[in-house]
């Protein structure tokens, strides 16, 4: 079923409950990257021309039920001000504050504090999640969800709340679903997927989802060494998933089946410590010396990277190739970023690290075909998967 749009929805003059994810990082009180703080504005925007009352809900961090006061969203309250040029009135908590949301005048906006300071939005005790939705309920005469980060979530705040009010979908988790389309519904070919990162376990359902779906699988990030030591290379220091080698052999050999390319490194960049004042040097990837740490992909790797990724019509990437936050490792990051600027087709940057990684390294979100704002939640949908915060709004 298609979802229900914001703007196929009545939402004139009504106040609005709005799941928004802005959960972006915060370096000693201040805000690093607010792609998704921005990613959020056209909803806002329209709910203020369609003179709503607007309550946002948000979460940042994971304070697992406690209030931890660097996990606040003050500091987001006062840049949602700054960037709509509009006073965005921050609520210190998410429950009882009825009385404070229903001083607010059509067009005017309140901010509650963190809702991950409630122990029961993440809740796996349905009736406790249930509990909290109900409250944020009364806040308003409608729903509209465009947290797309967390939709993968089964949380109060995503799911349990827009079975209690009539709701639809923001324009920002319309559009997040629509780009997902792309990818999984008759895409284009040649199809590439480049995956980075630290952890094969956070990837390996996705890959075994995506043989037989894609041609290419170009793997850099931490998660490569695994691959290597799967094809019995030694890896030295390098981060090593060893009970995934079983695993990744079998995708190896599966992939080979359905005629898959697995592209891998042929180069590595080493350094001797994990820190950016370590030094780089460059080795082929059956060659890493045993002291020796692998921090990103080699610069061959990169070339080959990219001139594969430039052959695609179709390319989803999420992952940085190694420790971008390190200027020495962030090489192979640049070049694969760079490539995916110059796609002849559909492009995806896929959330998390992988947007953060782009913006870090100096490039534009308008550089790129999409950047999404869900990590998690896009892999989910690529991995198969069911998303509860959408299917609650089909």
């Amino acid at each position: 079923m298609p979802l229900k749009t914001l703007e196929n929805s009545q939402v004139e003059e009504k106040q609005v409950l709005l799941r928004c994810d802005l959960n972006v990082p915060i370096k000693d009180g201040k805000i690093t990257d607010d792609g998704r703080i921005r990613a959020s504005l056209p909803t806002i925007k329209y709910l203020v021309e369609k003179r709503c009352s607007i309550v946002i809900v948000a979460h940042l961090g994971r304070p697992k039920g406690e209030r931890k006061p660097e996990l606040s969203l003050a500091p987001v309250a006062n840049r949602l001000s700054e960037l709509l040029q509009l006073n965005v009135k921050f609520i210190g908590s998410a429950r009882g504050a009825k009385d404070e949301v229903n001083t607010l005048k059509p067009g005017e906006i309140a901010l509650l504090e963190n809702i991950r300071y409630e122990a029961a939005e993440t809740s796996k005790v349905d009736s406790e999640r249930q509990e909290l939705a109900q409250e944020l309920a009364t806040y308003a005469q409608f729903f509209v969800s465009d947290g797309f980060g967390a939709v993968h979530r089964k949380h109060a705040s995503v799911y349990d709340v827009a079975k209690l009010l009539p709701h639809c979908a923001g324009f920002l988790v319309s559009a997040e679903v629509q780009i997902l389309k792309k990818l999984t519904i008759n895409p284009d070919r040649p199809y590439g997927v480049v995956l980075g990162g630290a952890k094969v376990s956070d990837k390996i359902g996705v890959i075994e989802n995506l043989i037989g779906k894609v041609d290419l699988i170009a793997i850099g990030g931490g998660m490569v060494f695994t691959f290597l030591a799967a094809k019995g290379y030694q890896v030295g220091k390098s981060l090593l998933e060893s009970e995934m080698i079983k695993e990744v052999k079998s995708i190896l050999k599966k992939a080979e089946s359905a005629g898959v390319r697995i592209l891998l490194p042929s180069d590595i960049v080493v350094g001797g410590e994990f820190a950016a004042t370590a030094t780089g040097s460059v080795v082929l990837s059956n060659e890493i010396p045993n002291d020796k740490i692998g921090m990103d992909i080699g610069p061959e790797s990169a070339k080959e990277f990219a001139s594969q990724v430039l052959k695609c019509k179709t390319v989803f990437w999420n992952g940085p190739m190694g420790v971008f936050e390190f200027p020495n490792f962030a090489s192979g990051t640049k070049v694969v970023a760079d490539s995916l600027t110059k796609v002849q087709g559909v492009s995806v940057v896929g959330g998390g690290d992988s947007a953060a990684a782009v913006r870090k390294l100096g490039f534009n979100d308008s550089d790129f075909g999409y950047i999404s704002t869900g990590g998690g939640a896009s892999l989910e949908y690529l991995e198969g998967k069911e998303l509860p915060g959408i299917k609650v709004l089909e």
